[in-house]
């Protein structure tokens, strides 16, 4: 029978003393989570039962697993929500599911992008497609969380002034964003931080104005990106759809490097290989073709 009925001042101050990056029961203790009399129970239970602290502190009901989740995010540096947060749009999923295989798909496209574009210098990342704008905000969010991820300064910069979708995702508002900028009504304060994703920042599709395509080929949007560029470690545009008008070429003719998404049963090898040209037409570096399949993508 365990004899144990208190816990020595010696054992306690473990958790008053410990770095914040390695205990976990310090954090909790910070953010005002756990009281020290609750701690001093946690550890006790934790003792008795051979249960990792944050697992004993759900067992006594002090914690929920949300709570768990929340603070192993700070103590790793690696932000994610748990699921049924309503913080953000539950189709990011680069910010719900870390250890799905989308996920996992998610992060191998950073480290191509980071091996093959990044790492020769360049900062920006262009998403575009040619026709479902829904599935290209999908992957430039979801790109842009798994890039701020790794602690990077991440601006996501909606370039889709016909149908903008990321204040959408994020639960922002839309009154002001790159139109407005590149009207010259307003400037870089107009950028919104992503409160749960502490990295990440987002510039919205802003105004409706009758002359998008006139903004988007003006000199304003390459001041802006160059600024953005020494501002940020990493940007990246979501560009309006190929099909139909030259916005998404005067985008992807200014961010220089360009994510091509295609979609299985949907996208056709010859509208994707027109886009292909006009892309290389307009200046771009086409990085290469992402393969969509995520029926996520599409609600």
């Amino acid at each position: 029978m365990n004899t144990t009925t208190t816990l020595s001042q010696a054992d306690f101050a473990k958790v008053k003393q410990s770095s914040r990056h390695s205990n976990i029961g310090q954090l909790l203790l910070q953010q005002g989570k756990l009281t020290a009399s609750q701690a001093e129970k946690v550890l006790l239970a934790q003792q008795e039962l051979g249960l990792r602290f944050g697992e004993a502190a759900v067992r006594l009901g002090f914690l929920s697993e949300q709570d768990i989740q929340e603070v192993l995010s700070r103590q790793f540096d690696y932000p994610c929500l748990t699921v049924g947060d309503p913080s953000l749009d539950s189709r990011l999923i680069a910010a719900y599911h870390n250890d799905s295989s989308q996920v996992e798909a998610l992060r191998s496209l950073r480290s191509q992008l980071i091996l093959r574009w990044i790492s020769g210098g360049n900062k920006t990342i262009c998403v575009a497609g040619y026709e479902n704008e829904t599935a290209v905000g999908w992957l430039a969010a979801n790109l842009a969380i798994v890039f701020s991820q790794l602690g990077l300064r991440t601006l996501l910069v909606d370039a889709s002034l016909r149908r903008p979708i990321q204040h959408v995702f994020f639960k922002q508002a839309n009154k002001m964003g790159l139109s407005d900028i590149l009207a010259g009504r307003a400037d870089e304060s107009c950028m919104l931080a992503i409160p749960p994703l502490p990295d990440l920042f987002l510039i919205p599709g802003g105004t409706d104005v009758p002359n998008k395509q006139e903004l988007l080929s003006g000199v304003a949007l390459a001041g802006f990106l160059e600024q953005a560029e020494a501002d940020f470690d990493i940007v990246i545009v979501n560009a309006p759809a190929l099909k139909g008008n030259a916005d998404g070429q005067l985008v992807a003719a200014r961010a220089k490097g360009v994510l091509l998404l295609a979609e299985p049963g949907v996208s056709k090898v010859d509208d994707l290989e027109a886009a292909r040209d006009d892309l290389r037409m307009a200046g771009a570096t086409v990085l290469g073709c992402v393969l969509n399949s995520f029926a996520i993508a599409q609600q």
